[in-house]
């Protein structure tokens, strides 16, 4: 495809990239948590992503709403992170090697609730987006429509939970560890609580992703802590020094604009195995241009 076809096309991989970025909103908004919040590098999200969305798959498939499917996934993703919170609090094991680790065994659960199958498949069952496409609306609308519901709902909760003791503890221990143990917070509590959230929300957003594009996927978990990272860091660079509850809003702008970007890249003629490596290189660019930006300005 050449230039002037990808410019005609702009705004229907906007729309796309809008409907696809609201659903990997909820992944981004966990990464912020453990990553921002928290200060800590999580690589369980690559184990929790798959696994809120098989939980949802399976769940769907014996039967059970496709709504309350998706408080399932959120459950088991914070068991997940329950596990990667205890391995590094009460263990000792560093946060990094704990997700590692917890990430490593997620694979083999993932893998047993799947029944030892590498897909579920969801052709043919009632979804989330289903009620909505009833009414008439279109797929790329009603997936749209249900991102804001899920993104907004998730959102608002968390910014009344970060303004309740329990909130503002942990948003203290992740500003000054030391100072936060020594007015006699629980530190370690707190991390497990932020463990917890961070994976909840992000096999949730493995669960919408799976009911959207029909199937649950055992390996798609793979770069989904980059898909993250770039998203928050877009989102600092746009709108740097803003309340913590503009920033969780922003995290969700910065993914939609993540999957334009890599829309926009896709429209090119590269070989599918090249994506996660054009992923690297928006995160690269995403880290490197606060830098670029702060030596621009002391030259000014």
């Amino acid at each position: 495809m050449d230039i002037g076809q990808i410019i005609l096309s702009l705004p229907d991989i906007f729309i796309s990239s809008v409907s696809q970025g609201l659903l990997w909103a909820l992944l981004s908004i966990g990464v912020f948590i453990t990553f921002r919040i928290l200060d800590i590098a999580d690589l369980t999200t690559e184990g929790t992503f798959p696994f809120g969305g098989a939980i949802s798959a399976v769940a769907i498939v014996s039967g059970f709403s496709p709504f309350l499917s998706v408080l399932f996934a959120f459950v088991g993703g914070s068991l997940a992170g329950l596990v990667s919170g205890l391995l590094h609090t009460k263990l000792k094991i560093p946060a990094l090697l704990a997700g590692i680790i917890t990430m490593t065994g997620l694979y083999s659960i993932t893998s047993r609730v799947m029944s030892n199958s590498p897909q579920v498949n969801l052709l043919g069952q009632k979804l989330f987006f289903s009620f909505l496409l009833k009414l008439g609306i279109e797929k790329v609308y009603a997936v749209i429509i249900g991102g804001i519901l899920f993104t907004v709902i998730v959102t608002f909760l968390l910014i009344v939970f970060f303004k309740t003791e329990i909130g503002l503890a942990m948003r203290a221990v992740g500003d000054n560890l030391e100072m936060s143990a020594a007015n006699g917070v629980n530190t370690d509590r707190m991390k497990i609580v932020g463990y917890m959230l961070s994976n909840g929300c992000i096999a949730l957003s493995g669960a919408l992703v799976a009911q959207n594009v029909g199937f649950s996927d055992l390996n798609s978990g793979v770069g989904t802590i980059v898909v993250g990272l770039a998203s928050v860091i877009i989102a600092e660079v746009l709108f740097p020094n803003k309340p913590l509850a503009f920033r969780l809003f922003t995290v969700a702008l910065g993914s939609i604009i993540y999957r334009f970007l890599l829309s926009i890249i896709l429209e090119f003629p590269i070989q599918a195995q090249d994506v996660k490596l054009f992923s690297a290189l928006i995160l690269i660019i995403c880290l490197t241009t606060p830098l670029i930006k702060e030596k621009l300005n002391s030259k000014a």
